[in-house]
């Protein structure tokens, strides 16, 4: 039987791709806060999904108004005149 142990003390790596403005970018923040680049980058990930994750939903935004108006066209997407003047 083939056991696997799991530490969550292992760090796995990734490789990225920067462009030069990027590059220069992470490179003043080295310079400006002491430091590291994996640092900076982690850093730079938990904020991101801080940001990304806290990004409200369509759905969220209209809130209580999703389903309140029983009468008027089910999909206006599906029926081409309500879409009459829109678009080209």
């Amino acid at each position: 039987m083939l056991s696997t142990c799991y530490n969550p003390d292992v760090k796995t790596y990734i490789h990225a791709r920067l462009s030069r403005e990027d590059r220069a970018a992470l490179e003043r923040l080295k310079a400006s806060t002491g430091r590291s680049e994996s640092e900076i980058v982690r850093l730079g990930v938990r904020l991101a999904q801080r940001e990304l994750a806290g990004q409200p939903t369509a759905l969220d935004l209209a809130g209580k108004s999703v389903g309140r108006f029983p009468d008027g066209p089910r999909d206006l997407s599906t029926n081409g005149r309500h879409l009459d003047g829109f678009g080209g």
